[in-house]
C-alpha cells in the first residue's frame, strides 16, 4: 500500500487529477463548477478560499522547510555561494517571461492584457520535480538546482501578487503586518525556550502571521514562510531537496515528514479549485502566457545560469549547457502560482480563463524537455 501511495505522490497524480476533474467539470457544467467552488462550504468559507488561503499555507511552508534545511551545513545550498547561480537563473526566469509578455502584447495584444505580465513568472514546483526526474533521473544535481529555482520564483510570484495586483476593494494595509512580525517574535521566543514540538510554532506564530497578512491584504499563503525558519533543526543536513532523513527527529524535519503526504495529496484540491477553465476561453492571453513561459523561461534561465558561471559562480557538477537548456524548458511549466496570479490579474472571466489556459498548456514545455533530453542524450542519474 505504501509503495502505491509513494508512486502517486512521485508522479504528481493528485495535482494532475485535480486539474483534469476541474477541466471536465467546468466544460460540462460550468455553473455547477462555479457554485461548488465559490458557494459557502464551511460556515461562510468557500472551497476556493479554504484551498488557496488555508491549504496553500502548508504548501509554501513545506517549501520554506526545504530551503531552510538546504542552507544547513551539508545541504545543497551550503555554503550560500552555491545558491548564487540558481538565484541568478531565477532572476532570468522572472525577467525573461516579463520581457517576452510585454513585447508580444505590444505587437498582438491590447492595453487590457498588459496586467498579465506577472502570470508567466512562476514555475510549478511539483511538475518541475516530475519533469526533471524523468529527464535527469532522481539523483542528478540538476534536480536541486531546478527545485531551488522553482521555489524562489514561486515566492517572487506571490510577492508580485502582493505588490502589483492589489485588490481595489481592499487596498494594502501595511500596519497589520505588525501581527506577522509578532508571529516571528513568538516563534523566536519558542525556539529560545526550546519548544520540542512544531505545533506551537504553527498555531501561535503561524496564526499571527496568517492574520497579519490577511488583514494587510497580502496573500496569506505565505504565512509559514516567515515562521518555519525558526523551527529547531539538526546541526547538519544529510539529505537532498525533498528527500527524507530517517535519523532526523528535529521539529523542522518532523514538520516536513508528517505533512508531506497531506500536501502532496491536497494538491488535488488546488487543481480542482483553480484549473476549471472552459476551452472556449482560449484567446490572445492564452498565447501571451504560453509563449512567455515556454520561450521567456527557457532563454532567461539558460542565459543567466551561464552568465553566473562566467562571473565565477559555478554550476553544479554534471550540469553544462545542454542541462541548463533543459532546466530552462522544464522551468516553463507554469501552474500553481501562475493560476494564482491569473486570478488576481484579470477580473474579466473570459480573459482570466484564457490566461489560465496558457498556464495549463505550458505542460507542453515538460514534454519538449523530455524529448530534448533523449535527443541530446543527457545521462540520467537514478
Amino acid at each position: 500500500m505504501k509503495k502505491h501511495v509513494n508512486l502517486l505522490r512521485e508522479f504528481s497524480v493528485p495535482l494532475l487529477a485535480g486539474v483534469l476533474v476541474a477541466l471536465i467539470w467546468a466544460n460540462l457544467n460550468p455553473e455547477g463548477y462555479q457554485y461548488f467552488n465559490h458557494a459557502p462550504l464551511l460556515g461562510a468559507l468557500s472551497f476556493h478560499f479554504l484551498t488557496n488561503e488555508l491549504f496553500m499555507v502548508l504548501f509554501f511552508g513545506m517549501a520554506a522547510a526545504e530551503i531552510t534545511q538546504s542552507c544547513l551545513p551539508g545541504g545543497d545550498l551550503h555554503p550560500l555561494r552555491k545558491a548564487v547561480n540558481p538565484l541568478l537563473a531565477t532572476l532570468g526566469g522572472v525577467v525573461g517571461p516579463i520581457l517576452v509578455y510585454v513585447s508580444l502584447n505590444a505587437l498582438i495584444g491590447t492595453p487590457q492584457l498588459s496586467r498579465g505580465w506577472g502570470i508567466p513568472t512562476a514555475t510549478d514546483i511539483a511538475l518541475a520535480w516530475l519533469g526533471a526526474s524523468v529527464v535527469f533521473g532522481r539523483r542528478h544535481p540538476a534536480i536541486a538546482f531546478l527545485l531551488l529555482l522553482a521555489i524562489a520564483d514561486d515566492a517572487v510570484g506571490l510577492a508580485i501578487i502582493a505588490l502589483f495586483y492589489p485588490d481595489p476593494m481592499h487596498p494594502l494595509a501595511p500596519q497589520w503586518l505588525g501581527l506577522t512580525l509578532a508571529g516571528m517574535i513568538v516563534a523566536l521566543l519558542l525556539r529560545r525556550g526550546r519548544a520540542a514540538s512544531y505545533w506551537p510554532y504553527l498555531l501561535l506564530g503561524g496564526g499571527l502571521s496568517w492574520l497579519g497578512l490577511f488583514k494587510a491584504h497580502v496573500h496569506p499563503a505565505l504565512a509559514l514562510v516567515f515562521i518555519v525558519p525558526f523551527l529547531p533543526h539538526a546541526k547538519r543536513e544529510h539529505k537532498h531537496l525533498f528527500e527524507e532523513d530517517p535519523r532526523d527527529f528535529s521539529p523542522l524535519a518532523s514538520f516536513g515528514h508528517e505533512w508531506k503526504v497531506v500536501v502532496d495529496f491536497g494538491l488535488f484540491m488546488f487543481g480542482l479549485a483553480n484549473a476549471g477553465v472552459e476551452f472556449a476561453a482560449i484567446g490572445v492571453a492564452t498565447w501571451l502566457v504560453l509563449t512567455s513561459l515556454a520561450l521567456g523561461k527557457t532563454c532567461g534561465i539558460f542565459s543567466m545560469g551561464l552568465l553566473g558561471r562566467r562571473l565565477g559562480y559555478p554550476l553544479p557538477s554534471h550540469v553544462g549547457k545542454k542541462e541548463m537548456l533543459l532546466i530552462g524548458m522544464i522551468g516553463g511549466l507554469g501552474l500553481t502560482v501562475a493560476l494564482f496570479v491569473a486570478g488576481e490579474a484579470f477580473t474579466d472571466p473570459f480573459i482570466q480563463g484564457a490566461a489560465k489556459m496558457g498556464a495549463l498548456l505550458s505542460a507542453g514545455s515538460g514534454l519538449l524537455a523530455m524529448i530534448g533530453g533523449r535527443l541530446m542524450r543527457v545521462r540520467r542519474r537514478t
